[in-house]
């Protein structure tokens, strides 16, 4: 008898790996959590999925998401990037991934931690949701509303309540697997 997922994750298995994984775990370290904020910001728009299939090209691309050297890049290496074919070749995206890496970096030197910050909204808790059906699930909230303007006031860019609520949930910051999912419970003990 195979366990029972999210529906969301079903249709691929790169889906189904990420989601038995990755999604919903929560995620302190600020490498980790400049990645995906980084990854979310290119999927605006775009499955999940394209991203994910191109997870480590952008890896690649983007010098292994480390942040000071994204936030040092120049008119030329963004140049090199829109010629990128292994990534999302999108000119405002990528010029919001540098922007973003120097947003980054001042949240840390304000608050400590882009970990501190971020947790902060959420009390350093992941909020435990507990949807019976994909259709309970928001894509937004007044919480993903919040933390959206509050990265917009430290400068982020390209970013919204939509892609802010995607990483709250990536990142295990919100638990959205449904209750029926195996992975409910597991990432509810990690909190």
């Amino acid at each position: 008898m195979s366990q029972q997922r999210c529906p969301w994750c079903e249709a691929h298995s790169d889906y189904k790996h990420y989601h038995d994984t990755e999604w919903g775990v929560p995620i302190r370290d600020d490498e980790s959590l400049f990645a995906t904020l980084l990854l979310e910001t290119f999927q605006a728009g775009l499955s999940w999925l394209a991203i994910l299939r191109k997870r480590e090209n952008f890896r690649r691309a983007f010098d292994d998401f480390d942040v000071h050297k994204v936030a040092a890049y120049g008119p030329e290496k963004i140049e090199a990037l829109c010629m990128d074919k292994g990534i999302i070749r999108n000119r405002m995206k990528i010029e919001a991934a540098v922007n973003n890496a120097k947003a980054f970096q001042n949240v840390q030197k304000t608050y400590g931690s882009f970990s501190d910050y971020i947790w902060a909204f959420v009390n350093n808790k992941p909020v435990q949701n507990a949807f019976i059906h994909l259709g309970q699930i928001p894509t937004k909230t007044i919480l993903s509303e919040r933390v959206c303007l509050s990265l917009k006031k430290n400068g982020f860019k390209f970013i919204g309540s939509v892609i802010v609520y995607s990483h709250m949930q990536a990142n295990g910051m919100i638990n959205d697997h449904l209750v029926s999912c195996f992975r409910h419970e597991e990432v509810k003990k990690l909190a």
